[in-house]
């Protein structure tokens, strides 16, 4: 819901306002004339009287994709301090405001494109093909490391039930033929033994 969140730096009561003001002007120019993949940026002026650390911290938490803060000395640099998502938590850079402004839609796919190719690779590295029951209760069962299984299924919401009582194994995907080539291929369901047109992700829910 919030791609970018504005965090004002106030250390003096007497640079409070101008900070606010700042802050504020930015998120409009944002909103109003940046845009990413066609649409309006989403940008939220953290304007709650907390301490630094706790806004990042629950923003990080959150998964906002970029942390902007801003403080006096960046207002007279005509700066921004930028953290990413994509990066670690205390990682910070010094940017020029017009070079962050120009930049912004790049940045956002940057991070974008960096999330994706970690959980592809995360997804590819715990991801087996199974093909008999056998193989599938020695994948889930005791002392498995665990991970997804890809299988086919030919089965009912019954089976699945069954599945999910015995093992506590549920489908977690249907995964379309861009996202997963591997599943697009005609076999025989691991559980019914019944002629299936596609593999699907299975998973524990922890």
């Amino acid at each position: 819901p919030t791609q970018i969140v504005i965090i004002p730096v106030t250390p003096k009561e007497e640079t409070r306002e101008a900070v606010f003001e700042a802050a504020d002007a930015l998120a409009v120019t944002l909103k109003k004339h940046h845009t990413f993949h066609g649409l309006p940026l989403r940008v939220e002026v953290d304007r709650r009287d907390l301490g630094g650390g706790v806004k990042n911290w629950e923003w990080i938490k959150k998964g906002v994709p970029l942390r902007i803060e801003l403080g006096p000395r960046d207002i007279e640099k005509r700066s921004v301090a930028v953290s990413r998502r994509d990066r670690g938590p205390k990682e910070k850079d010094f940017v020029p405001k017009e070079e962050f402004l120009r930049d912004i839609s790049e940045i956002l796919q940057d991070i974008q494109s960096n999330l994706l190719e970690r959980a592809s690779a995360f997804r590819d590295e715990h991801l087996v093909q199974v093909d008999s029951l056998d193989e599938f209760e020695a994948f889930f069962g005791e002392g498995s490391k665990g991970g997804f299984a890809l299988a086919h299924w030919a089965g009912s919401n019954e089976d699945e039930e069954k599945l999910s009582q015995e093992l506590k194994v549920t489908i977690r995907c249907i995964p379309s033929g861009e996202s997963l080539p591997a599943a697009n291929e005609n076999g025989t369901c691991f559980y019914t033994g019944q002629p299936s047109t596609k593999r699907l992700v299975f998973a524990k829910a922890y």
